[in-house]
């Protein structure tokens, strides 16, 4: 369950980074429930090509996460933001990120 959040919060930085397809078969798969055999035959590919196409986007979402950052200094910021006492700065800084 972890990994799944994980993985839809890199998709919510980097996904704009995607093609099309990858975009496509992430959201069927993570967002929509789809199973390989359901991807796969929706899009006349192979349940193997489902398989290693999901494999190849969760590497190019964790990969570009080691080299920016993003959801890591997101992760600081917001860790930072809930030691803040006063409400007033506070929402003013989450409504910026």
């Amino acid at each position: 369950m972890e990994k799944l959040i994980y993985l839809n919060n890199l998709y919510d930085l980097y996904g704009i980074l995607l093609t099309e397809k990858q975009q496509t078969y992430f959201e069927e798969y993570y967002f929509n429930n789809l199973s390989y055999g359901e991807i796969s035959e929706k899009y006349g590919i192979s349940r193997n090509a489902c398989f290693k196409q999901l494999k190849i986007i969760e590497e190019k979402l964790e990969d570009y996460e080691k080299k920016l950052k993003l959801y890591y200094k997101k992760e600081k910021i917001n860790a930072i933001i809930d030691n803040i006492d006063d409400s007033g700065v506070k929402k003013a800084i989450k409504d910026l990120l």
